[in-house]
């Protein structure tokens, strides 16, 4: 589908009567921001970007039904984005710059600061970069002696339901980095963040690789849409 603006249906003296809604919806959000507003309103001003001229609240709102929510739609696979009339490429890109802009904020939030004193925004973080993959993706936090986030690296992509993961490669490379402590994080696609067998075993495998050179691993971390899940306050560390 085009992202080309409809042609104008009225003179150009006349405002059409999107212009009115649109500045309403601006009005509202620059007064109250957007904690009152609904994901479709939301969207329809993440679409204003992309489509300067017409009515954009149908397609939000399909969007939003479609994908379930505004998380959701701006972390959709591009593919499934177009399978919505009314998506094209410059819709994508609109919705994936915003994506990437709320990611860089919340790195931000955690990146060179001490993130055991800032576990809430790791979590968010982990959550926004991770919860919304179709696969899943296994990636390494790498601490400090003053517990500070010095390097944020996927390490492996895997499928729907297995990432290979090489402990020794993971000691490897916070050696290399000079890194004394690890979080680890993976998704899981499925929306449920209970460790499978193999999860526990490999982290046991990471810990104590570890341990012998010194480095700590702090936690591993399960992110799905469903909620996180922490290996540390489940009792697994």
């Amino acid at each position: 589908m085009s992202d080309a603006p409809d042609p104008p249906d009225h003179s150009p003296d006349d405002k059409p009567h999107y212009m009115g809604h649109r500045q309403r919806l601006r009005d509202r959000f620059m007064k109250g921001g957007a904690d009152a507003m609904p994901d479709y309103e939301l969207m329809e001003m993440v679409l204003f970007a992309a489509k300067p001229r017409g009515d954009v609240k149908p397609l939000a709102k399909d969007l939003i039904t479609r994908f379930g929510s505004f998380a959701e739609a701006i972390s959709a696979d591009p593919a499934d984005l177009k399978e919505v009339p009314g998506v094209g490429e410059g819709t994508v890109a609109t919705l994936k710059v915003v994506r990437e802009a709320a990611l860089r904020l919340a790195q931000q939030q955690v990146l060179n600061r001490p993130v055991l004193s800032s576990w809430q925004a790791l979590m968010d973080y982990c959550q926004a970069a991770q919860a919304y993959e179709k696969t899943e993706r296994f990636r390494v936090l790498f601490l400090n002696r003053k517990n500070v986030l010095i390097a944020d690296e996927v390490q492996q992509k895997g499928t729907v339901d297995h990432t290979p993961v090489y402990p020794r490669e993971i000691v490897k490379r916070a050696l290399e980095l000079g890194a004394t402590a690890l979080i680890m994080v993976h998704n899981h696609p499925s929306g449920d963040p209970t460790p499978s067998r193999a999860d526990v075993d490999m982290t046991q495998e990471v810990q104590e690789a570890g341990e012998r050179l010194g480095i700590t691993l702090h936690d591993h971390i399960i992110v799905s849409r469903g909620g996180t899940l922490s290996f540390k306050a489940m009792g697994y560390l």
